[in-house]
């Protein structure tokens, strides 16, 4: 799933993708919100994000969903 943080006084987001489910990366994202700690976040190729909890400007958490892709429903 795709994640977007969006970094104050940061013209471009910053944008991953992760393995993890979207309630995870929600409650990672509040939890450290609110114990003012840095948001640490892994991406699918084991690499981290730490974004200070002050400085996160918004976070859209991608849908858990695949979308099929292709033709095989046209006959």
């Amino acid at each position: 799933m795709e994640i977007e943080l969006g970094i104050r006084n940061v013209g471009r987001a910053v944008t991953f993708d992760t393995d993890e489910p979207a309630s995870q990366v929600r409650d990672t994202i509040d939890q450290a919100l609110q114990e003012g700690r840095p948001i640490v976040l892994t991406d699918n190729k084991d690499r981290q994000f730490v974004v200070p909890a002050d400085a996160l400007g918004y976070a859209i958490i991608g849908s858990e969903t695949r979308h099929a892709v292709g033709f095989g429903g046209i006959q």
